[in-house]
């Protein structure tokens, strides 16, 4: 695979209505896809409608020809025809994708009906913090940040949206409860605080690009899977209850990660206009985190509780997926690589750190 050239960055105040070009192939079924979509329906070669023997559902190939069907639902990719969104043959190529995908999925997680006891270990902060957000906030490079941020942009730059096809799917408490939590997601009513536009602002002061979709060239698997998460999920309204635990998992430990992040990019000098977006996610998603607890999931519960497994997998299979991210950024990070499939470009400006490596 040959890395892509830089593309020019996107004039103020388009960033987040750009619409990016058709990603780079990273094996056959990517390649398929992505031809085809360069042309009409009527007249693009036909698309498989079953994977190759061998396959990785968790590999490059599989995970971005998933995240591009799954992109015509979002903003599409420039050139293509919206017929594509609902094309019979590309849905079948999507169904083989997301069979394999949760067959995968389900395999790596325990599984169960507790969903107080999948929840319980997420709501305590361990007595030695880990992860990614630790190290960053500890002695993470101004490189590794950076880094960080364009693998995060995939999702950060359509927040929310994924997690918005539950709110047809739900009544009563549980859908008056998530419109509220989405409501501060997309900003109250101010375009200029919607969680998407300020995660542009942090990476315009992190000297990156902040056009949509600018990275999906760069950005690996094992971080497209999360994305793909939510969008498998929230596309079929027979995982409503998968997607609400995956979303009372995010808000829940959203907040002390977000503090994490924002003494990060304290220690390491970035520009004041970047630890607004988390810390505008300390505050907001202490509160989230219980409306999506007692509030939406407790209410759809008590409303089908048949559904208890599902949220207990959409726990689960974030976790799952999340420890895979962080594993990847660790061994990338302490080998002296870089954790995307090629280099960022050099910042356009950076903070002036010792440790801005």
């Amino acid at each position: 695979m040959t890395a892509p050239a830089p593309a020019p960055p996107a004039a103020p105040g388009q960033a987040l209505s750009a619409v990016p070009g058709l990603p780079v192939p990273r094996g056959p079924l990517s390649e398929q896809l992505v031809t085809a979509l360069r042309r009409p329906p009527s007249e693009a070669p036909p698309l498989p409608g079953r994977l190759p023997a061998g396959t990785d559902p968790l590999g490059e190939d599989a995970q971005l020809a998933l995240y591009t069907a799954y992109e015509l639902h979002y903003r599409s990719f420039a050139g293509v025809a919206d017929s594509w969104e609902w094309d019979p043959g590309l849905l079948r190529l999507r169904a083989a994708l997301e069979e394999a995908f949760g067959r995968a999925l389900r395999g790596a997680v325990p599984g169960g009906d507790d969903v107080d006891a999948v929840l319980e270990p997420l709501l305590e902060e361990p007595v030695e913090p880990s992860g990614t957000a630790h190290h960053l906030q500890k002695e993470g490079t101004w490189r590794q940040m950076r880094e960080y941020l364009a693998h995060r942009s995939v999702y950060h730059l359509k927040e929310a949206d994924p997690h918005a096809w539950a709110i047809p799917r739900l009544t009563g408490q549980a859908k008056a409860s998530l419109v509220a939590v989405e409501y501060d997601e997309f900003g109250g009513g101010r375009g200029d605080r919607v969680h998407a536009r300020l995660f542009a602002d942090l990476m315009e002061g992190a000297g990156l690009d902040p056009a949509y979709g600018r990275y999906l060239d760069l950005v690996p698997a094992v971080m497209l899977a999360n994305v793909n998460l939510m969008s498998w999920l929230g596309l079929h309204r027979g995982l409503r209850g998968a997607l609400v635990g995956h979303f009372t998992a995010v808000e829940v430990t959203s907040s002390p990660g977000s503090r994490r992040l924002a003494a990060a990019l304290d220690r390491l000098g970035a520009p004041p206009q970047c630890a607004l977006f988390y810390t505008e996610h300390v505050e907001a998603d202490a509160v989230h985190e219980q409306v999506l607890r007692r509030d939406v999931l407790g209410d759809l519960l008590r409303r089908e509780p048949q559904l208890a497994a599902d949220a207990v997998f959409g726990v689960q299979a974030y976790g799952y997926l999340e420890d895979l991210l962080g594993d990847h950024l660790a061994a990338c990070w302490r080998a002296g690589r870089t954790s995307l499939l090629a280099p960022l470009p050099e910042p356009t400006g950076a903070p002036g750190t010792p440790d801005a490596g």
